[in-house]
């Protein structure tokens, strides 16, 4: 009876004892359960996160490229804008100076105009024309041009009228008849306007 009662009690408390042990199977099948989720939810709140700085930092990155596109294509405009000025510069560099010079230039053909009547040996003669046209071929070489006026239709770019007379025939009425002062150009650039009489 004792050894009953004994086999009782031993298969009671392994009964209980697997009870214990299935519930704390389940308990701890519970807890890694919960954790799972906890950690599908923790994950699931970091999934959104991560891709919400993935997409500001898309987002800013794209700006930037576009702001470092649009400054390099100011400082390439201010390069060749800047090689530009410099080249017109350049060109026109000359041009006060060559101005400043024409009145000397008008002075040279006046004395040759007023020495037409001179003997053709004579030396002064000579020396002036000898110097007027070393002086001209400078110029030229420089990039002055004179303008040929008389003949042509008048042009208000190029010209600038003093007067007009009458002609008798019709084809020189607004051609240019008469230069009183040469028209001078820089580089194809206008520095003395042609001034000039107009048939009417």
């Amino acid at each position: 009876m004792y050894k009953i009662r004994n086999l009782f009690t031993t298969a009671k408390n392994m009964k209980e004892e697997r009870k214990k042990t299935n519930g704390d199977k389940v308990m701890e099948n519970n807890m890694e359960e919960e954790l799972k989720l906890q950690s599908e939810v923790e994950g699931s709140e970091q999934k959104p996160l991560e891709s919400n700085i993935e997409e500001m930092l898309s987002i800013e990155l794209a700006e930037l490229k576009e702001q470092h596109l649009r400054l390099y294509a100011e400082f390439d405009n201010f390069k060749k804008r800047s090689l530009k000025e410099r080249m017109e510069l350049l060109k026109s560099a000359g041009s006060e100076m060559l101005l400043a010079m024409l009145p000397v230039l008008d002075d040279f053909e006046r004395a040759i105009k007023a020495s037409a009547e001179m003997d053709k040996k004579d030396p002064m003669k000579e020396g002036v024309l000898l110097v007027y046209h070393k002086f001209n071929g400078i110029l030229e070489q420089k990039g002055l041009k004179v303008m040929e006026s008389v003949g042509t239709p008048f042009d208000a770019d190029l010209q600038e009228a003093i007067s007009s007379i009458p002609v008798e025939d019709s084809k020189m009425k607004g051609m240019i008849v008469d230069e009183i002062e040469k028209g001078y150009t820089f580089n194809d650039k206008v520095i003395r306007h042609a001034k000039v009489v107009i048939g009417s």
